[in-house]
């Protein structure tokens, strides 16, 4: 049996989260500063203040800190990096889904948000949409939200309103 390498980045999970957000992958700035959402054009940490999930800006060294406001990071593919064309073949198929499948049960935040539509259609279907999904996992809603990656700038600003509505389904849920 193949020992497994260690993840790219370690999950940050624990019991009783509000939201964990899930990427594919962790991109190659990531992984070379061990930091989720480490690329300077990233999103992720800009939207997460703006939409009220956390009280100030954080950077990407501070990933940790996200526990103190209930929120949790994991990927689907834990122990490779890059784009999610760059990955290698199988990296995000049935094995990767079990294991955060798992991961998921094992911890039960309230909402599993994957941010990026190829991640989350990995998980939920090709043709699922953004937004709230019909599937979940045990209680745990599961949302696809628009990529705040730089290779998806393109289609933000008319998506971010995703984000938004996913803070106020939180919030019901408290």
């Amino acid at each position: 049996m193949k020992k497994k390498s260690a993840p790219v980045l370690p999950d940050l999970l624990a019991p009783g989260l509000d939201v964990v957000f899930c990427g594919t992958a962790p991109g190659t700035v990531s992984a070379q500063r061990k930091q989720y959402y480490a690329h300077p054009q990233n999103k992720f940490w800009r939207a997460l203040h703006d939409i009220g999930l956390t009280p100030r800006l954080l950077q990407p060294s501070e990933y940790e800190t996200l526990l103190s406001y209930r929120i949790g990071l994991t990927d689907i593919a834990k122990h490779v990096s890059g784009m999610d064309n760059q990955l290698p073949r199988g990296s995000l198929g049935k094995e990767a889904i079990a294991d955060l499948r798992a991961r998921i049960e094992t911890y039960k935040p309230k909402v599993l948000a994957f941010t990026s539509l190829a991640g989350g259609r990995k998980f939920a279907g090709s043709d699922a949409p953004l937004g709230r999904q019909s599937v979940t996992i045990g209680e745990t809603e599961v949302w696809i939200l628009p990529s705040p990656s730089p290779a998806a700038h393109w289609n933000w600003q008319k998506n971010e309103k995703i984000w938004r509505a996913l803070v106020a389904e939180i919030r019901k849920l408290r």
